[in-house]
């Protein structure tokens, strides 16, 4: 039986809980002028959501399209995991798809744990043997979350040894005033200094001074004690 959006939202909510919504809304800073302003919570984990997927397929992607339209968070982060489990499946017209449908709905991809449960799964997996220089359109979105989707995406590359990408995304990047970026960007240039850590050190020993602190300190936090302070200290007078 083909699974419906109707069935899977109402088994969604069967799993909400009020303590967690209020402990979510505070925790993805949902209150005005932060970066998850108006999203709202049903309180269900991610380790409920997962048991739920193998009950969306088959689901039509218009189906799924309009899951993601969902001022509801766990909706979509529902509707993400779905596609990505679908696209790790499909073949590579199904994945295209996917992959388009990805890419024109960003706006609804509108918090970190959203981006990161998915851009590496969807776009990144896409590009991986394909030109990418949608990713450095995106780079240059005023999207945070368009941004946060090209940085998250290079991990993929990342895993199979390609670091390039991430280097000169975090490079455009440098500039961009939101801590979730830098969040980001230093995140995949940890990633990348596990797979060359000489061609991190080569990037820090070019870009550390300039670098925001917190993608400064998330880049370096596997480094040695001694090595951590070395680079911190370019930063010594940039506070």
């Amino acid at each position: 039986m083909i699974p419906t959006r109707s069935g899977l939202l109402a088994e969604l909510h069967q799993q909400a809980n009020s303590k967690d919504a209020s402990f979510l809304q505070r925790f993805f800073k949902t209150g005005p002028g932060h970066y998850g302003e108006g999203d709202r919570f049903i309180g269900v984990r991610i380790p409920a959501i997962r048991k739920m997927l193998p009950l969306a397929d088959g689901l039509p992607l218009t189906e799924s399209e309009k899951m993601l339209h969902s001022s509801i968070h766990e909706e979509r982060l529902l509707t993400l995991m779905i596609l990505v489990r679908h696209f790790q499946r499909g073949d590579d017209c199904q994945r295209k798809k996917i992959v388009n449908l990805y890419l024109t709905n960003t706006c609804w991809i509108n918090n970190w744990d959203l981006v990161d449960q998915s851009a590496y799964h969807i776009p990144g997996s896409w590009l991986l043997d394909k030109p990418r220089a949608v990713l450095k359109k995106m780079a240059r979105s005023t999207l945070l979350w368009d941004r946060r989707i090209a940085v998250v995406s290079t991990y993929a590359f990342i895993r199979q040894g390609d670091l390039n990408d991430t280097f000169e995304l975090s490079r455009m990047l440098l500039g961009d005033d939101e801590d979730l970026m830098h969040k980001a960007c230093g995140w995949m240039l940890r990633e990348a200094g596990k797979r060359d850590e000489k061609a991190l050190c080569r990037f820090l020993d070019q870009h550390a001074s300039s670098m925001p602190r917190t993608m400064l300190r998330y880049s370096i936090e596997k480094f040695p004690e001694r090595k951590r302070k070395s680079y911190l200290g370019r930063k010594s007078n940039v506070l």
